[in-house]
């Protein structure tokens, strides 16, 4: 579990980062969510765009993608979920 101070400095860093995934109107699946696992454990921390064609709730998409990647939600911003997740082979990121 992160703390607020944690999760300020990780959304500072994921400020200029741009989306890398999009979930469209087919929603999330075992495939999307494995890609996002491999992602973070290669950036550590990513963006997830969730299209306006997907009609389903993004807070229900962005809790489902965080805990079948087992990673932490950041933040969620209108569309735009950030996740953050410790590599075990390529720590970047030191939390405060």
């Amino acid at each position: 579990m992160l703390s607020g101070k944690q999760k300020r400095y990780l959304r500072g860093l994921a400020h200029s980062l741009q989306p890398i995934f999009q979930v469209g109107k087919g929603g999330t699946n075992d495939q999307l969510i494995r890609h996002i696992s491999e992602a973070l454990e290669r950036r550590e921390l990513i963006k997830v765009s969730v299209l306006n064609n997907n009609l389903d709730d993004p807070r229900e998409i962005a809790e489902e993608l965080a805990a079948g990647a087992g990673a932490e939600l950041v933040q969620l911003i209108g569309r735009t979920i950030i996740l953050y997740k410790e590599s075990t082979e390529y720590k970047q990121i030191e939390l405060p």
